[in-house]
């Protein structure tokens, strides 16, 4: 079997899974060792206080092996007792929604246009009628390239006691800010391949004790991700099954340079990266970001294209001059181009992919005269 060609750190900008440095995959390099072990229980130990810097919390931080969706899951299965609203924008508020009727749980859709999101009085206006005892929305939508107002929707939820909010922070926690205490988020899910720049294959949740308390006393929350089961594990500083070692190990080291940087900084500079996208399309009215003013993604930008001009095409060429970036998503997929600029990518890298998507974008053109 003939594998591609690796891409050089700094041109890889795919919004998931983005671009790991190398010393972070020399990382994964190390021994095996036993799970069960102290020296897994002392990496377990050393990793929490990072992990809840990360996510602004005082709580254990679960680590799964899986993707985000196996958290997605559990997030429904230990934080639904019967209907759930979930807020639809894209393809992951839709899967948000998929996997709580495959759940058998009944699902009150909150549906607004691509690029679009949930805004507050909007969710209150839902929560009226019909009752559900869960909210479940993405904050960052990286089939959109939008950014919900995650603080505005929590005082909504926050309201009704009577309810738990649930949100996906697969490609926002790390480099959008999240507070996952002080805003009252109930269950926090992320994956190890976005903002975080780590190999795919680990998933990270924060949840309050009031999801917990509701968790204990749902039946079907099922067994492997069982949120319960992965709150007590985080507590003990031990893994629930065998985990993904290698990227523990990525992680571990990953931790440490996120540490140094600090939280602030990385957010601020995946605030510059999506600025500069911005300033850019400035002078470029054939094109435009798909996610309204105010509310777009500090990790991911979709631009949608002018007519005639095929995002697929564009991303071929980008592959041919040693670029990697992204179409969109089902009936997205030739309109919209999507840039994952998140994890350890630098504004000087992003900049040169925007220089090679103009040059690319005037040649699928010119090609088509």
């Amino acid at each position: 079997m003939t594998l591609p060609s690796p891409v050089p750190f700094g041109r890889f900008f795919l919004p998931g899974p983005t671009a790991v440095r190398p010393e972070i995959m020399q990382a994964m390099q190390q021994p095996i060792i036993p799970h069960r072990g102290p020296a897994m229980a002392e990496i377990f130990r050393q990793m929490q206080p990072s992990l809840r810097r990360i996510f602004r919390t005082e709580q254990p931080v679960m680590l799964a092996t899986c993707s985000g969706t196996g958290l997605m899951e559990a997030a429904i299965r230990g934080g639904v007792r019967r209907r759930v609203l979930v807020a639809i924008g894209g393809t992951f508020g839709e899967r948000f929604a998929d996997i709580a009727e495959a759940c058998d749980k009944e699902v009150v859709r909150l549906m607004v246009p691509p690029g679009h999101t949930v805004e507050a009085d909007h969710l209150a206006r839902f929560l009226d009628s019909p009752p559900v005892d869960a909210v479940a929305l993405v904050h960052s939508e990286s089939s959109t390239g939008a950014l919900a107002p995650l603080e505005e929707l929590a005082r909504v939820v926050e309201r009704r006691p009577d309810l738990v909010l649930l949100v996906d922070a697969v490609s926002s926690l790390g480099g959008v800010p999240i507070e996952t205490d002080a805003w009252g988020l109930d269950f926090v899910f992320t994956a190890s391949q976005k903002a975080l720049a780590l190999p795919p294959g680990l998933a990270l949740a924060a949840a309050s004790p009031r999801f917990l308390d509701r968790a204990r006393q749902v039946e079907d929350r099922g067994w492997y991700l069982d949120p319960v089961r992965l709150a007590e594990a985080a507590i003990a500083g031990q893994p629930t099954h065998t985990p993904a070692i290698p990227q523990i190990y990525a992680l571990a080291r990953q931790l440490r340079d996120i540490d140094a940087e600090g939280m602030e900084a990385r957010w601020q500079r995946h605030r510059e990266m999506a600025l500069v996208v911005e300033q850019w399309l400035v002078g470029r009215p054939e094109l435009a970001l798909l996610a309204s003013e105010g509310r777009r993604s500090w990790t991911v930008s979709a631009i949608r294209l002018p007519p005639g001009i095929d995002a697929r095409e564009v991303v071929t060429g980008l592959a041919g001059r040693g670029w990697v970036a992204a179409a969109g998503i089902g009936e997205l997929a030739g309109s919209v181009l999507r840039i994952g600029h998140m994890g350890d990518h630098q504004v000087e890298e992003l900049e040169g992919l925007l220089g090679a998507i103009e040059e690319e974008i005037d040649r699928v053109r010119s090609a088509a005269l």
